[in-house]
């Protein structure tokens, strides 16, 4: 049996193992905090939206975060302070455009081949997330914003997703306690939502009733390969220990990159910062007003979940502002401005806020594959979408390192064994 070390306790870590386990391979999962899902995958915004696969690789972006430098309560905010990292990750991000429209439609696919796993490894494995399969409406404001849409609409179709015009009656009739005027939406039914943490923690269970070893609380340090076995570093000075597996999967987030370094590969993944707030609803009255449908909010980037009776999540923004986790009321304000006016039935009295960073690739596509060493592999740089995609690149990373396993029991990837969307 195979040793394989997984870096990361998040969503694609804790698939990835289980995925592998599932296989029969012995992993070892180590995570620095004390449990698993403890950051960017703790209280993200709860969907599961093939509907929302549209990578940002566009003119309109460009403007937008231009436009809103100098705002702080913005829906995008770009910190001006100079970094070679930042500044050159989007260059890459701008030279990205020209592939758009592909990588929307591959994001698309990969997000509609994530739900049939997912469901049923929580069905399999008795997870309670507090899933709800009741669709995404996307609702916009102006005629400009909801034919863009119908243009995504178009490349979404290409990836396989159903999704439909719904004008602002029909919104009203699908999710009756949202409060505006709005000029049209698009309603998404095979979406749904759920508690992430939840379900990663579930999952993690499920992993280790399959023999795997999750190893919380351990600094990684560093990384090596010779290409037969990998060396894992833990702590420091006279505490620091040498552990070896013959292969590893680096799923670590916002930290993959400077693990790729140390293994020899260059994975381009910027920190980008997001909010959220839960809105626990204490009363009957707040529980009634509060959607039963989520929502997807274009003018303010805002997703929302229903998270069983009690909570409602909140979520979006990008903040392009390095390693930085500060919780920023200015960013707050706007979330909770956002229920007041959008379900003023709902108190928002007890408000909890949040922040984590997405590990974002320049082309706002995953890492997935192998690295320049035949026994290093990659699955990491979801970006706002790690949730969504997570199943399907954990189920095809580990079909690939299934099929690249040699008679000596070697991992032995051929050259582009996972076809990478397309990047520039």
């Amino acid at each position: 049996m195979k040793s394989i070390a997984i870096i990361g306790g998040g969503i694609t870590g804790v698939t990835t193992a289980y995925a592998l386990a599932k296989r029969g391979l012995k992993v070892t999962l180590f995570e620095r905090q004390r449990y698993a899902a403890m950051e960017t995958s703790f209280a993200n915004g709860g969907q599961l939206s093939a509907s929302n696969a549209e990578v940002w690789n566009h003119p309109s972006t460009i403007v937008k975060g231009i436009k809103w430098m100098l705002k702080s309560d913005a829906p995008l905010l770009v910190n001006p302070k100079p970094s070679w990292h930042k500044f050159s990750w989007m260059a890459e991000f701008i030279a990205n455009i020209p592939n758009y429209a592909e990588n929307t439609i591959a994001s698309a696919k990969l997000a509609i081949a994530a739900r049939a796993h997912l469901h049923s490894w929580a069905a399999a494995e008795g997870i309670d997330f507090d899933a709800k399969h009741a669709g995404i409406l996307h609702i916009y404001r102006s005629k400009a914003s909801y034919d863009h849409a119908a243009k995504v609409n178009e490349l979404l179709a290409k990836g396989g997703l159903s999704r439909r015009a719904v004008t602002p009656d029909e919104m009203r009739a699908i999710e009756p306690t949202l409060n505006g005027t709005y000029y049209g939406g698009f309603f998404t039914e095979s979406d749904a939502t759920g508690d992430i943490h939840k379900f990663t923690t579930g999952l993690a269970a499920a992993v280790e009733r399959l023999g795997g070893v999750l190893r919380f609380g351990d600094t990684i340090t560093n990384l090596s390969s010779n290409g037969k076995r990998v060396a894992v570093t833990l702590g420091e000075g006279v505490d620091q220990t040498i552990e070896t597996f013959e292969g590893v999967v680096v799923c670590a987030g916002v930290a993959s990159r400077a693990f790729a370094q140390q293994l020899g590969d260059r994975v381009n993944i910027y920190p980008v910062k997001g909010y959220s707030i839960t809105v626990n609803l204490l009363d009957t009255a707040s529980q009634q007003g509060a959607p039963a449908v989520s929502l997807l909010d274009d003018e303010t980037k805002l997703v929302t979940s229903r998270l069983g009776l009690d909570r409602f999540r909140v979520a979006g923004t990008a903040e392009f502002n390095g390693f930085n986790k500060d919780i920023r009321a200015d960013r707050i304000r706007p979330l909770v401005d956002w229920v007041n006016q959008c379900f003023p039935k709902v108190s928002t009295r007890q408000v909890v806020p949040w922040a984590g960073l997405r590990p974002m690739t320049p082309s706002m596509m995953p890492r997935v594959g192998p690295g320049k060493q035949p026994n290093v592999f990659y699955n990491t740089g979801h970006g706002h979408l790690g949730w969504t995609l997570s199943a399907a690149t954990a189920e095809a990373l580990a079909e690939t390192m299934m099929h690249s396993v040699d008679t000596s029991g070697r991992i032995t990837v051929p050259p582009a064994a996972i076809t990478q969307p397309a990047q520039a």
